[in-house]
């Protein structure tokens, strides 16, 4: 019998995770550094971008762009610093993210006249520059959005993609001649990011309006898009800021209307950053490794031939053909010699690649290949004349479990309380609690006191008038909220 190519190769153990899912912490550590996704850099808190995590990124990218560009948003780059002058004009603004500001104060051997704050958010940056372009009505709307990294030097403890002093993100900021015009806007990007949470991430989240001590520093209202985690902790996704004429009358951002009268215009901004990534990682993968949707993965499939010394060229090459039949996959082609099957199996469920197709002498013989799912670890036996057809359907079908799977984890994690006794047992059980609250701030602080670190994380919309009491005072509550522990 022909021999396999099998050079010694790292047994499972040393290259595989080790933890379980339920030590969330080190087991999320392993996935990122062993599904080759990041690596750890010299500066505390930041990260580094490894191509596969990368590549995820850029699709993200590449899909938000194809929307905004039919709202007629374009994109925009504005500069990295800021002047300290420019970022204290709107105090409500700068009062929110003085805390985790990052200052240049040198360059070379000479002190700087002013300080430069390493861009936090470019709302200050952006607005000097568009209460110089904006004169008329007819310079409206403009519609700018920018993709770059942001600084915020958190003191919290810094979580791979979770929570990292430096991220990525896209930040939109629009402006418009009217409150009704701004606000029209909150849907349509509210959806966009809600398509690609769902339909490319398989991620479901709670919408809602956040409360007004969570609300975005200088915004009249925030909606946001909130994650449960596996670990039972909540985390903010994608979020719209309904900002109102706080920053028009602070940066002077004003139009002559069409009847020559002048006006504060109206503006939004909005944001979706790289921590979605770490969220899909944390949500959908497993004791094995990473599992990946297929509508996001860079690589769909990967097909792994097993070779034999007498029979490596035919497989190889029927393998090669199944490759081209799936193009629009971008499939890899594991031909590797040195490593046996079983390793690259293990390999390829590590890295999180959605469908593995095998194929040996034995199954040319028989004209089929054994599919393999990710998610499931399902296997099939198909015809290579199928493959073409049968493919699809299986990427899609895994596409939808992992969305129905993340749905009814966070359906799971609610519970409907009305008190603080269940609030409290709710959020040591790891769950979102459903709570009726009056909009009393001194509440919202007692609640995340008594609750150990509870907060509000947001307000379901569209809610029915209510006899619910407030669990914190016992007046009549003002809507029913999510509250949770959170990032």
């Amino acid at each position: 019998m022909a021999k396999k190519g099998n050079n010694k190769e790292p047994e499972k153990k040393e290259i595989g995770i080790t933890a379980e899912k339920d030590e969330f912490s080190e087991w999320f550590t392993q996935l990122m550094i062993k599904a080759d996704l990041a690596d750890y850099s010299s500066v505390s808190g930041c990260i580094i971008l490894k191509p596969s995590a990368y590549a995820i990124w850029e699709k993200i990218r590449e899909e938000i762009d194809k929307r905004f560009r039919v709202l007629g948003i374009k994109n925009a780059y504005f500069p990295l610093f800021i002047p300290e002058k420019t970022l204290a004009k709107e105090q409500e603004h700068i009062k929110g993210f003085s805390p985790e500001v990052a200052w240049v104060t040198e360059a070379g051997n000479t002190k700087l006249a002013e300080r430069l704050a390493v861009r936090p958010t470019s709302e200050t940056i952006m607005y000097e520059s568009y209460s110089k372009w904006i004169r008329s009505w007819r310079d409206l709307p403009l519609k700018i959005n920018q993709w770059n990294n942001i600084v915020r030097w958190e003191f919290k403890n810094p979580i791979p993609f979770l929570r990292t002093r430096e991220f990525l993100w896209n930040e939109g900021h629009t402006v418009y001649a009217t409150k009704e015009e701004a606000e029209a806007e909150r849907e349509q990007v509210i959806s966009i990011y809600r398509e690609i949470c769902e339909k490319f991430m398989a991620l479901p989240s709670l919408i809602g309006r956040k409360s007004e001590k969570e609300k975005f520093a200088g915004a009249e209202y925030t909606i946001s898009m909130e994650f449960l985690m596996p670990n039972g902790k909540a985390i903010q996704g994608p979020d719209f800021h309904y900002d109102g004429q706080n920053f028009a009358k602070a940066y002077s951002i004003k139009f002559l209307d069409k009847s020559g009268k002048e006006q504060y215009a109206y503006q939004n901004t909005f944001a979706i950053t790289t921590r979605m990534i770490g969220v899909m990682f944390a949500i959908h993968s497993d004791s094995k490794g990473l599992i990946l949707p297929p509508k996001i993965a860079e690589n769909a499939v990967v097909i792994v031939p097993i070779l034999f010394d007498d029979s490596k060229n035919k497989v190889i090459k029927k393998a090669e053909e199944i490759k081209k039949k799936l193009e629009r996959f971008s499939p890899i082609l594991d031909a590797r010699e040195g490593h046996t099957p079983g390793f690259k199996f293990n390999e390829w469920e590590l890295k999180g690649i959605p469908l593995r197709i095998e194929i040996g002498p034995k199954d040319i013989e028989k004209n089929s290949a054994i599919l393999v799912r990710r998610d499931s670890s399902k296997k099939e036996i198909v015809k290579i004349s199928e493959i073409e057809k049968k493919v699809p359907a299986i990427l899609d079908d895994i596409q939808e479990c992992l969305f129905r799977k993340a749905e009814k984890m966070l359906k799971d994690g609610i519970v409907k309380t009305a008190s603080l006794q269940e609030t409290i047992k709710a959020v040591k059980d790891k769950k979102i609690a459903l709570t009726p609250l009056c909009k009393s701030r001194e509440c919202e602080d007692m609640l995340k006191s008594r609750t150990d670190g509870a907060k509000v994380l947001n307000i379901p919309e569209k809610q029915k008038p209510r006899n619910e009491r407030c669990i914190i005072c016992g007046k009549h509550a003002d809507y029913l909220a999510y509250i949770g522990k959170s990032y």
